[in-house]
């Protein structure tokens, strides 16, 4: 029997915004069941993503994002139903990101029941910067609403 919920956080903390989800996954300790299994991935390279929820009933995912809305702006998307919008491009320092990793694994039949996606809108991935304000915030945002949704 798998694990209920996988919490995966997916940045690079060096990288200015695209530390957001490393931050998501710092500002849920203490905040989840135990049984929640809490994962932080540097990029979102496909292996690792299908490694992190395999056999997970429900998985949420916090990643910096690209979409044109304002900095800041924390957007939810169940990618269990279907694929991102295509002005949302989440962020990766590497080749692969984490929106490539959730197509793979439906094309191999390899997503959870349920896979959420909290994406929040970055601006600056500056090597050696830490996240801006309006980034943290939304940061705090998402882990708030992840709460509340696994509660």
């Amino acid at each position: 029997m798998g694990e209920d919920a996988v919490v995966i956080g997916v940045g690079n903390p060096d990288r200015g915004d695209d530390g957001v989800g490393t931050e998501v996954l710092a500002l849920l300790e203490g905040r989840l069941p135990a049984e929640v299994r809490r994962v932080s991935l540097s990029g979102g390279d496909p292996a690792q993503l299908l490694e992190a929820w395999a056999g997970a009933r429900r998985v949420f995912i916090a990643d910096a994002m690209v979409s044109g809305a304002p900095v800041g702006t924390v957007r939810r998307f169940d990618t269990a139903a279907g694929p991102l919008p295509a002005e949302v491009q989440l962020v990766s320092t590497h080749a692969l990101g984490a929106g490539a990793a959730i197509e793979m694994g439906r094309a191999l039949g390899r997503l959870p029941a349920a896979l959420v996606v909290y994406g929040v809108e970055g601006s600056s991935f500056a090597i050696g910067t830490g996240l801006g304000p309006a980034v943290a915030a939304g940061a705090a945002e998402a882990a708030s609403r992840i709460v509340e949704e696994i509660s």
